[in-house]
């Protein structure tokens, strides 16, 4: 029989056995890919835009992705009064009050989780190497807690917004089929060119009045760029005009929650699914994640 004193060997191996295994898992945890991050925007306001990112978000995160949203327009954030959420902090208060990225983040519907910007992403510009470096080693956890991240941009051709453009592993471009959206959409595109053609855009038409209109403009839009920037876009899709979208925010609910069966939940499943197709997609290695993300938009911001 065994003694106690073999029991008690036994027991410790086993503990450290445990132990061993924990610190490989979070080890494991650790070395995971960067979050794939990807900025949403648009030439004019006014497009739809962050409605798309929010419900962009429930997609992924039925599709099984881990999905942050930063909403980054200073001027209008409008994530959480779509959400119906007043979140608590803002990044401001990561950056000045030692808030962790963590007390900051808060909970949506469907898993995703949401960080209001504030003024604070200004503020990243005003910071030393050393006040800097601590806020990269903050919010890099978003990258061990996201498989995406979705920065929802102001609108317009500012150089705050072309920052956010240039930094991102790839683009979001939202129009309309509004000749002024189009037109400001191109030259968003334009001016992505003149700083780096093979920047990765990816275009969707909303509050398009049916499929010819929005193939359409996503024809032409292809065309020009190609013919004249030598830059290629990504045509992702489009979402038709639908009153449910407007029930929904009314309702300060996602129209892929409230009414999930209704043409735009349809659509914005189908571009979710392209953007996740692992055909058209890198490979997790190749993303840089957010904490190179905010490296290279600070020196951007700088320039």
């Amino acid at each position: 029989m065994m003694d106690q004193a073999e029991k008690l060997r036994q027991i410790i191996d086993n503990l450290k056995l445990r132990q061993a295994v924990s610190q490989a898992n979070l080890l494991n945890t650790l070395r995971k890919k960067s979050a794939k991050v990807i900025t949403v925007t648009s030439g004019k306001g006014g497009v739809g835009k962050t409605n798309v990112t929010v419900n962009l978000a429930i997609a992924l995160s039925e599709m099984g992705k881990r999905v942050t949203i930063l909403d980054a327009d200073f001027g209008l954030a409008n994530i959480d009064v779509l959400l119906g959420i007043v979140p608590k902090y803002t990044l401001v208060d990561v950056i000045y009050d030692n808030k962790n990225i963590l007390e900051v983040l808060s909970d949506g519907p469907k898993n995703i989780r949401f960080i209001s910007g504030g003024s604070g992403v200004e503020e990243l510009v005003k910071l030393d190497r050393i006040q800097l470096e601590k806020f990269l080693g903050n919010i890099s956890i978003l990258d061990r807690l996201s498989d995406v991240i979705l920065i929802d941009t102001g609108a317009g051709l500012s150089d705050s917004v072309m920052s956010f453009v240039m930094a991102a592993d790839e683009v979001l471009l939202v129009t309309t089929p509004e000749p002024t959206s189009v037109t400001d959409a191109y030259a968003l595109i334009k001016m992505v060119s003149n700083r780096d053609k093979e920047k990765k855009i990816r275009v969707i038409v909303n509050r398009a009045e049916n499929e010819n209109e929005a193939n359409d403009i996503l024809e032409k839009l292809s065309i020009v760029t190609d013919k004249f920037l030598e830059l290629k876009l990504e045509p992702l899709g489009y979402i038709l005009n639908d009153e449910m979208v407007i029930k929904a925010v009314k309702m300060q609910r996602p129209f892929a929650l409230s009414f999930p069966k209704c043409q735009a939940s349809k659509h914005i499943k189908e571009i979710s699914s392209k953007i996740i197709d692992s055909r058209n997609d890198k490979s997790g290695a190749e993303y840089t994640g957010i904490k190179s993300f905010v490296q290279r938009l600070v020196s951007l911001l700088n320039t």
